[in-house]
């Protein structure tokens, strides 16, 4: 058996074929292992029928949907590279990816049409020759019906054309620099980062797992890939809904999940709880911002167990895991070295640090990536004498246990997204009345934190609303600073770098929303 990551659901279809794989969360779709496979094969096959060839870029903009995992495991039998776009991107944002990957194909939701509409007016903006839209419905007159192309491909398996080394996706996360960075993973990075989790996480037989991540986020998929690799049913919601989600627990019978500590408070806010039975749900495991122990103390009284994760896109999720048993007692950490996974605290000079001692987590694994895409530079920045420098500062105890303690990169985490202020800045210095801009993280009770605009004026008329509706249309709705406030002069160190922790002391007042 070749090391290929869709040949994984080969050998579950063949291991398991009547066991449910995925589950709408409304229970409008159920499909079996077998079920799966075989429309993964027609689209495998269906592709290369079509002229695909083995790294050829292949972008997803879709909700959460079996066609979102049935695309992903058909594009790695045969040697694909998937592209998971972000659908709260705008069209500039998507722009910029697609050509950047030399993305050729694109797979889309009927709902972001009108944006897939002005990528296509575009032009040679971008390198897309095949355009294929998820409907029921009519499509648009440049695309071809997704359900009509994938019908057409024969449901034998297809011949897998990569393995080990050979790429499986190139997933963009936000660049400290403004521009988004492409992660590359390999069949091998993935497969091991899965292998990780399973070995880690408190899986057991039969579990159902819901999964209302986008699945665009490494967070998602390689829990997907997880489920498969385990024979687990993966519940699944298009999008996520506090009522939905308890609604889902209860009909599925549902065992664990994964979701942003946001999304857990949401769960927590739904009026009369108890008229829901989640019996069944053991764990939830959640991560992408601190988590507050108040949430993890709630969770455990009602007979939930919460493991926080500590990952990052670059090592396929996992780094660190705080398991159930000690997560009321440390309810700050974030656990340990997953499996396979070694992970230390670091000085300026890469010294490892005394246990209690702050510095930079650094991670060596085989599901670190193999660097970014084009970046060559970036990668080297990154990735030193094989340890990943992650950026983030933490402490780690003579157990082994790790605290994050802060952020090198100040980037802002809103609602589980990551938002990087150098973007929002260099939008915002474009406008005409403004002279200088920053942008820092503030304390949100709803999203965690939201992006905070500080800026100097050079026109003295100019007012906050008018910096909001400029952003407006040019950054994901996430990205969007939700309150602007005025300033004469921006703090920097003598080489002009600016001094977030002043901004940090000055504007300390949670945000409103």
């Amino acid at each position: 058996m070749k090391n290929n990551l869709g040949l994984f659901l080969s050998k579950r279809a063949f291991l398991s074929p009547e066991r449910e794989a995925y589950v709408e969360s409304d229970g409008s779709l159920r499909l079996t292992f077998k079920q799966l496979n075989a429309r993964c094969n027609q689209l495998a096959n269906a592709f290369r029928d079509a002229g695909v060839v083995k790294g050829e870029r292949v972008a997803l903009l879709l909700m959460n949907s079996s066609e979102f995992m049935e695309a992903y495991f058909a594009l790695a039998k045969i040697g694909a590279v998937v592209v998971p776009l972000n659908w709260r991107l705008v069209a500039d944002e998507l722009e910029f990816i697609l050509k950047d990957s030399g993305t050729t194909r694109l797979i889309f939701d009927s709902d972001f049409v009108d944006t897939v509409a002005d990528l296509h007016a575009r032009g040679d903006k971008t390198d897309i020759k095949q355009w294929l839209q998820v409907s029921e419905e009519d499509v648009a007159h440049f695309a071809e019906r997704y359900q009509s192309f994938r019908g057409a491909g024969a449901a034998a398996e297809p011949q897998v054309e990569a393995a080990d080394d050979d790429m499986l996706y190139i997933m963009y996360t936000s660049g400290t620099t403004g521009l988004p960075k492409g992660v590359m993973h390999t069949h091998h990075t993935s497969i091991w980062g899965l292998l990780s989790i399973a070995a880690t996480a408190n899986y057991n037989h039969p579990e159902r797992f819901l999964a209302c991540l986008p699945m665009f986020h490494v967070g998602a998929l390689t829990p997907l890939a997880v489920n498969v690799y385990v024979g687990a049913t993966s519940v699944v919601m298009r999008s996520f809904d506090p009522v939905g989600a308890w609604q889902a627990i209860e009909r599925e019978r549902v065992t664990s999940g994964l979701a942003v500590p946001a999304m857990l408070n949401f769960m927590l806010q739904v009026p009369e709880l108890n008229r829901f039975d989640y019996s069944t749900l053991r764990w939830m495991m959640t991560g992408a911002a601190p988590v507050p122990p108040s949430l993890t103390k709630i969770f455990h009284e009602m007979g939930m167990g919460i493991q926080q994760v500590y990952g990052l896109t670059e090592t396929c999720g996992p780094a660190c895991l705080m398991d159930s048993e000690n997560a009321l007692g440390r309810p700050d950490s974030t656990g340990k070295a997953f499996f396979h996974t070694d992970v230390r605290v670091i000085d300026v000079e890469g010294n490892e640090c005394k246990p209690g001692t702050a510095g930079e987590v650094a991670v060596r694994a085989p599901h670190v990536m193999t660097g970014y895409w084009n970046r060559p530079e970036a990668t080297a920045e990154s990735i030193v004498d094989g340890w990943l420098r992650t950026g983030d500062v933490a402490i780690m105890d003579a157990e082994g246990f790790v605290t994050i303690q802060d952020r090198i990169n100040d980037m802002i985490i809103s609602g589980g997204e990551n938002v990087y202020p150098a973007e929002i800045e260099n939008l915002l210095i474009g406008h005409p009345a403004i002279r200088e801009a920053a942008v820092i993280g503030q304390a949100s009770e709803r999203w965690g934190e939201s992006p905070l605009a500080i800026v100097v004026a050079s026109d003295p008329k100019l007012t906050p609303a008018e910096v909001l509706d400029y952003c407006q249309g040019k950054l994901a709705r996430f990205k969007q600073p939700q309150v602007v406030e005025f300033v004469t002069e921006i703090p920097r160190n003598p080489s002009g770098k600016i001094l977030k922790r002043v901004l940090r002391e000055q504007f300390s007042e949670p945000a409103p929303i």
